[in-house]
């Protein structure tokens, strides 16, 4: 083991290596973690420093992911996606949301990104005031609230500490709040794919913070005119090829689908979805 650290190996490489040559000698085995442990448990002196430095970390000891103060857990009294309406997931009735921050450089700002199932029509969500969870629930709820009542059905988001003010913004805005499983970025398909869109406009590793909501506004509403590559883009495409990214006439599917998500609004409604603003600040 010290001979392959020393020739820059890893771990799990050279756990592997052992495996292959000993196939019959279970006391020649050593697992990545137990290499690990040797080093930063058992480990003693000079040795041990030499040792470490052949690690790709370059660190004797190991580098704790939470921040000091931290606690991880679940948030209190979140509603799980499984509970979400069927008609959600299906996305024949518009008004459920995704929800996400869009993280700046260094993590220390952010911008909230809404996008509809239905449809894929995005807002965005300045926060100025940063992205803790006090912050984001004075952000979020205007936006929310703001929404017509056939348009405001539910939110679905991850489990991020953002969202540890849910239930004053589920009661605020008269919102369902459902939350993903732990690890599941695809339950919530639509925003992640939004957020990689997005990133068009505001590259990774750069800050947040400066951008204005006229500018939010600016990004927002082109992305909202770009064809989107969605069950929906060849309807859309084939009944208006140059016309707006959110009408009730180009939003909804051939056939039954557009038939439910019509007889969802009510007539006062027909329409709206044009009107909603794509940022707020």
């Amino acid at each position: 083991m010290q001979l392959h650290l020393e020739m820059k190996w890893s771990p799990e490489q050279i756990s592997a290596r052992l495996a292959a040559e000993f196939p019959g000698r279970l006391e020649m085995r050593v697992s990545p973690e137990t290499s690990c442990q040797s080093l930063y448990v058992q480990g003693r002196g000079a040795l041990r420093r030499e040792l470490a430095k052949s690690l790709r970390t370059g660190r004797a000891l190991r580098k704790p992911r939470r921040k000091d103060g931290e606690r991880r857990g679940k948030i209190p009294g979140m509603v799980n996606i499984s509970e979400r309406p069927a008609e959600a997931a299906d996305r024949a009735v518009p008004g459920h949301w995704e929800g996400d921050l869009l993280i700046g450089a260094a993590g220390r700002s952010a911008i909230g990104t809404l996008v509809e199932r239905t449809t894929r029509f995005t807002m965005l969500v300045p926060l100025p005031g940063g992205y803790d969870a006090p912050a984001m629930a004075e952000a979020l709820t205007p936006v929310i609230a703001g929404l017509p009542d056939a348009l405001r059905r539910s939110l679905t988001w991850d489990q991020g500490r953002e969202m540890k003010a849910h239930a004053q913004i589920a009661v605020a805005a008269d919102c369902e709040i459902y939350f993903c499983d732990p690890h599941s970025p695809w339950q919530r398909g639509s925003n992640e794919n939004t957020n990689g869109l997005l990133r068009q406009y505001f590259p990774k590793s750069t800050p947040l913070a400066g951008h204005s909501p006229a500018h939010l506004a600016a990004v927002a509403d082109e992305l909202n005119g770009r064809p989107r590559k969605s069950r929906l883009l060849a309807h859309r495409l084939r009944r208006r090829p140059c016309g707006p990214a959110w009408t009730p006439e180009t939003s909804a599917a051939p056939g039954r689908q557009q038939s439910r998500a019509r007889q969802s609004l009510p007539p006062a409604a027909h329409g709206t979805l044009r009107r909603v603003p794509a940022v707020y600040g």
